[in-house]
Parts: C-alpha cells; sequence; structure tokens
C-alpha cells in the first residue's frame, strides 16, 4: 500500500494547536505595530500659537469691546446728565412740598374750626351785627379769601405733581439705566481679562545678531526679520537718500529692514509714521518703529531693539550703528508697521 508523502501530508493534515497560536498572536502584533503606526502620523503635533496670531485674538476681542465701551461711555454720560436734572427737580420740589403743606394747614384749620368748634368769633359778630348789608359783604369777603386759599393750593398741587412725575419718571430711566452700565462694565471686564489673558500668553523669543544685543521679548516674525537685516548693516555708512545695500540713510535702513519681512515702507520719515499703528513707549516692543521730531518737524526714524535700544542710520560721518533713544532729541512715538 502506497504511503503519502510527507509534505503532501503537511498540507493535508491540520497544523498542531500550538502553532496557530503563535500564528494569530504573531498577526495581532503586526495589527497592533501597524495600528499605533498609522495612530502617530494621524495625530499633529500641537503647535504654541505665534506671536502674529495671539496678535489677531487680541485684535479680534478688542473689536468686539470697541462698540460695548462706546456704548458704556454712552450710558455714563447719559446717566451724569440724568442724576443732575433729578438733583435739580428735588430742589424745586422741596419749597412747593413746603408751600402745599402750609396751605394744606391752612384750609384744614378753617374748615376744622368752622365743622367741628363752629363758626369763628369773627363769624359769630358778624351774625349778630344790626348791619344786614356788612354781614353780607363780610360774608362775601370771607368766601373769596376761602376761595383764594383753595385756588392757591390747587395750583401749588398741580406744579407739585407735574415736577413729581418728570422725578418719577426720570427716576425709573435713572434705575435702568444703571442697570445697563453694570451689564456693560461686567462685560467690559469679561473682555479685558481675555485680551489681558492673550497679552500674558504672547510667547518671549530670544533674537542674537552679532552687531546688536540680545534681545529676550515678544518679537514677531516680521519684526525678528526686520531686527537681523537691519543688524547686519552695522558699520555700512551714512548716505542720504540710499535704500542699501551698502549705504542707507534712516528711513532707507528701515525701509531696508521690513522689505525683507514682506513689508514695505515709503522711503520717507514722515510716510512712516502713518503706514504703521500707535504704540505708546510703555508697550513698544522690538522691531517697533521709534521716531524723533524737532518742532512741527518729524526728522529722524530708528528701528526699536528694546532696552531703550535702537540700530539706525544717524547721520553723514556716522555709519549705521546701535545707540540708545535718549541720546536723541524729542521722541516722537513709537509704530509697528504690518
Amino acid at each position: 500500500m502506497a504511503t503519502t508523502p510527507p509534505h503532501c501530508q503537511d498540507s493535508a493534515w491540520p497544523r498542531r494547536p500550538g502553532g496557530l497560536r503563535r500564528a494569530a498572536h504573531g498577526l495581532l502584533a503586526a495589527v497592533a505595530a501597524v495600528a499605533v503606526s498609522l495612530g502617530a502620523l494621524a495625530v499633529p503635533a500641537y503647535a504654541e500659537p505665534s506671536v502674529e496670531e495671539i496678535e489677531a485674538a487680541i485684535d479680534e476681542q478688542w473689536r468686539e469691546m470697541e462698540p460695548t465701551i462706546a456704548q458704556y461711555n454712552k450710558v455714563r454720560a447719559q446717566l451724569k446728565v440724568n442724576r443732575e436734572k433729578s438733583e435739580d427737580l428735588a430742589k424745586k420740589l422741596a419749597p412747593l412740598q413746603e408751600k402745599s403743606e402750609i396751605a394744606m394747614r391752612r384750609i384744614g384749620s378753617m374748615a376744622s374750626q368752622y365743622y367741628i368748634t363752629g363758626p369763628s368769633r369773627e363769624l359769630g359778630a358778624l351774625l349778630v351785627s344790626d348791619d344786614p348789608n356788612g354781614i353780607s359783604e363780610d360774608l362775601a369777603l370771607l368766601n373769596r379769601v376761602a376761595a383764594m386759599e383753595h385756588k392757591q393750593l390747587e395750583e401749588v398741587l398741580k406744579v407739585r405733581r407735574e415736577y413729581e412725575d418728570q422725578k418719577k419718571a426720570l427716576d425709573e430711566l435713572i434705575a435702568a439705566q444703571d442697570t445697563q452700565e453694570s451689564e456693560l462694565a461686567a462685560r467690559k471686564k469679561q473682555i479685558d481679562a481675555e485680551i489681558k489673558r492673550l497679552k500674558d500668553s504672547l510667547p518671549v523669543t530670544t533674537v542674537s545678531t552679532p552687531q546688536c544685543p540680545t534681545i529676550n521679548g515678544v518679537v514677531s516674525e516680521a519684526a525678528r526679520t526686520a531686527i537681523r537685516t537691519a543688524c547686519a548693516q552695522v558699520g555700512d555708512p551714512y548716505v542720504w537718500g540710499a535704500t542699501g545695500p551698502n549705504s542707507f540713510d534712516c528711513s532707507g535702513l528701515t525701509q531696508y529692514a521690513y522689505k525683507a519681512a514682506g513689508i514695505y515702507l515709503t522711503h520717507y520719515t514722515g510716510a512712516q509714521w502713518n503706514e504703521g499703528r500707535a504704540i505708546s513707549r510703555s508697550d513698544a516692543r522690538p522691531g517697533d518703529l521709534v521716531f524723533f521730531s524737532s518742532p512741527g518737524n518729524l526728522h529722524h526714524v530708528g528701528l526699536y531693539l528694546g532696552n531703550s535700544q535702537m540700530v539706525h542710520a544717524p547721520r553723514t560721518g556716522k555709519p549705521v550703528m546701535v545707540s540708545s533713544i535718549n541720546t536723541m532729541p524729542s521722541i516722537a512715538g513709537f509704530r509697528r508697521p504690518g
């Protein structure tokens, strides 16, 4: 009887259980490894937001806050006017209140005397008089006096009611505006806190160049490029009207530096003043432009490096250099290009 060849036997009969388990474990391990590698590829590395992105978020928050500030200021101005009006009405009401109370007491006294204690002595004397004409005349006079008292009281009460109605409406308006002011103040506080949070999250950057001091501060990508470009020109001669690459005047240097960052500035100090956003000295950052003036005339610009230092093209006979902004007369202000 023929026997089955060993290789046919291996293919026709099942493998041993231990072999199946080993194969399954190997397959699962391979699948897991692929899944891990795919997962690693699918999850991108987290990138910190740039200065420009945070600045854009601050600008967005500020645009949201500006209408709130405008409305807040409007309500506060209206409240001031309305409170003054309310105080003025209160001053006018005080004498009217006193006058009406005096008139009320007089009429009340007359009525009480007549209806409770009987006619007054003067009226009794009239009733026993022997002169009928005199009695009639005196009674008519008393009626006229009473009518005049009543009319005066009505006039006072009418004016007082008018003032009270005005004050009531004004006080209701003030109460509504007080509520609105509180709501706007709370909204302003909320946006202020978010802007502060964003400002506090601005990344600190170190900018190191051979020709300029090392900078540690908040510096945008464009400002970093401008700083490195301007600092690379330290030692180049000042030439009036020059814009580089080997010689510069003051606005020519700042134009050249920011052109490298993709921002075009006009080759004129006065124009560059209007081509950037105004920045206070306390908020000035490395890369901002710092301007100097004589009475009625902007005459010089430099690239601010922080810590009261700038790189600039000073004048004929002095090359591009780093110096203190305090050595120049009259700082006109700071502008942030871009």
